[in-house]
This record gives structure tokens, C-alpha cells and sequence, in this order.
């Protein structure tokens, strides 16, 4: 007969497969939308949550009525075009986001067996659950407002909060083990210091990014794609604070590494700061070949996902050192494990 505990930790096992999982969707979702801005396809679908008044979008312009830019075309000033490209891209974007969506509510319903053992696995997915739901609604006002700056920043500033949600599930889904490894750091107060001043700056130099992004839509605006070669001149002072910044966030960055040296062989820790140099540097080249390479379209959404993929490794490593966040105030994973069944 299975007794209550092997139950009880098979349950755990798969539920951290399914967060793993929606995390990795979360990354998805956050490419498509990298993808959707370097390719100008945020209109592709100039209404929501319908795609020019279809829940399957067309493929050619003979599938819609012939005044569509009337139709459409209002709040945008006439300027509505039908690309199929475009249109599709950024469907294909909102259905990851109601895919993501699903994950999600499937992560809050498989933590619901946990809760007496892990509460905060629960309260942290109905917490996921919120933002995601937000970010939807947010999305639908990305659309409303014509692609507003401060909209589209929100948009990804949400979508990072639901990353750092679902993190905070999964390591709190692996507690005990990774409290461990924690414990083969020394100077924890002072690596945790170092690793919340780099997560800072890396979101400071994210939400940059997107006003280069703003400044990069109005060049293309001016010069259209023929002139693809002189964008970057065209820019204006938000890009060299941007690239300059990236010098900063990569000292940080070394400096964390150079902290995290574990007592005892840990390849938790060793991963992570090899993760970290790694993201970081490619982040910065990925910079460099869209300033010296014409700003390739490969380039734009494979820079944004490096670094949302850092701030969550940033993320772990500071969650690595509060033990409260690993086990709880008063170890309340192995409290439970005491308690009768």
C-alpha cells in the first residue's frame, strides 16, 4: 500500500514539473511579444480580442470587407494596412497568452492538494493567477491606446512580475533541498545586498530598452525601411545611456559572481553564476550586433528574452540567501511533515 507521504511527495514532483513547465511558457510568451514589436506587428490585429472582427484571423485582404481601413482604420488615423504576416504574428502572440493563462490556473488547481504542507505554493499561484489575468486586460489596452510607450512598458513590467510569481512557487516547491545549498555560502547578507543592486539595475536598464524601442519605432517612422542603415544615427540620447549603462550591469554582474563561491562543491551555485556571466555577455552582444548590424529583426526579441531571463536569475540567487522565502519564518514545510495525518 502507497503510504500518505509517498503520495504527498509524487504530487510535489509533478507539480514542479508543471511550474517548471509554465515558467517556460511565461519565456515563450514574453519572446512572442519581443518578436511582435521588432516586427512592427502590434496592430496586426487592430481590434480585441477579436483579429478584424474574427476569432480566426484572415489570410488575405479578399477575406475582408472592402472598406476595412474605414472600418479599422479609425482610431488609427486611416494608416491600417492588412499584412498577413503581421496579422498572424501577433494572434499567434495572444494565443500563448491564453495558453499561459491555462498553465497558470493549471499550476493554482495542482497546489491545491499542497496547501497543508505548503500553503504559500497555493497563495503564490493565485497570485500568478491575478497578474497573468491583468496582463490580459493590459494587453487589450496596449491595443486601445495605439501601442502608448508607457502601455507596451507595463505590459512587460507585468509580465515580469508573473515570472517572478511562478519562480517564488517553484523554489518554494524545492525549499528544503535548495536551503542546503544555501548553506554552503558565507556572507549571505552581503550576496543578497549585491544580487537586489543587479536585479535593480537590470530592470532599469529593461525598462531603457523599451524607450530605445520608442525612439527606434519613430526613426523607422521617419526613415523608413529603405534607409535601414542610418536608424541607429537616428537615435537619440536614450540609446548611448542604454548602451553605456550595460558596462554597469556587467561590473555588477562580476562582482555578484565573484561572491558567489560556495564552501563545498554545489552545482546549484556554480550554474547559476556560470548562467549569469553568460546571459550577460550575450545580452551585450546581442546590443552590439543591433547597433553595429543595422538592428537585424533576429536580434530585438532574442535581447529582450536574455533579459528577462536574467532578473530571474537574479531572482533565484536572491531567493537563494532569504531564508524565509526557501523554508518560511519558522520552517513551515517541516512543520507540516510533523503534524498527524
Amino acid at each position: 500500500m502507497t503510504s500518505s507521504s509517498n503520495i504527498t511527495d509524487l504530487a510535489e514532483r509533478r507539480f514542479r514539473r508543471l511550474v517548471l513547465l509554465t515558467v517556460l511558457i511565461i519565456y515563450l510568451l514574453i519572446l512572442a511579444g519581443g518578436i511582435v514589436r521588432g516586427t512592427g506587428s502590434g496592430m496586426g490585429c487592430p481590434d480585441w480580442p477579436k483579429c478584424f472582427g474574427r476569432w480566426i484571423p484572415p489570410t488575405s485582404v479578399t477575406q475582408l470587407p472592402p472598406n476595412y481601413q474605414a472600418i479599422y482604420g479609425a482610431k488609427l488615423k486611416g494608416e491600417v494596412e492588412f499584412n498577413a504576416t503581421k496579422t498572424w504574428i501577433e494572434y499567434v502572440n495572444r494565443l500563448l497568452g491564453v495558453l499561459s493563462g491555462f498553465f497558470v490556473l493549471a499550476t493554482l488547481l495542482a497546489s491545491l492538494p499542497l496547501y497543508r504542507r505548503n500553503p504559500l505554493l497555493v497563495w503564490g499561484s493565485f497570485a500568478a493567477l491575478l497578474l497573468i489575468g491583468a496582463n490580459g486586460w493590459l494587453g487589450s489596452k496596449v491595443v486601445s491606446t495605439e501601442l502608448a510607450q508607457y502601455m507596451i512598458t507595463a505590459h512587460l513590467l507585468l509580465a515580469v512580475l508573473v515570472l517572478f510569481s511562478l519562480l517564488f512557487v517553484f523554489i518554494r516547491s524545492r525549499g528544503n533541498l535548495w536551503s542546503k545549498e544555501a548553506l554552503k555560502l558565507t556572507n549571505k547578507t552581503s550576496i543578497k545586498s549585491v544580487a537586489i543592486v543587479a536585479l535593480v539595475l537590470t530592470m532599469i536598464q529593461l525598462v531603457l530598452g523599451t524607450e530605445v524601442r520608442d525612439s527606434l519605432d519613430k526613426v523607422v517612422k521617419l526613415l523608413g525601411y529603405e534607409q535601414r542603415d542610418n536608424w541607429i544615427s537616428g537615435l537619440d540620447w536614450r540609446f548611448y545611456v542604454h548602451r553605456s549603462f550595460s558596462l554597469v550591469v556587467l561590473g555588477v554582474h562580476l562582482f555578484l559572481v565573484s561572491k558567489l563561491k560556495p564552501t563545498q562543491p554545489s552545482t546549484l551555485i556554480s550554474g547559476l553564476s556560470k548562467a549569469l556571466i553568460a546571459v550577460v555577455v550575450a545580452e551585450i552582444a546581442t546590443g552590439a550586433i543591433m547597433g553595429y548590424f543595422a538592428v537585424p529583426a533576429a536580434a530585438q526579441p532574442i535581447h529582450l528574452l536574455l533579459a528577462v531571463l536574467l532578473v530571474g536569475i537574479q531572482f533565484i540567487i536572491i531567493a537563494l540567501v532569504t531564508p524565509t522565502l526557501l523554508v518560511g519564518k519558522q520552517h513551515d514545510i517541516v512543520k507540516a511533515d510533523l503534524q498527524p495525518n
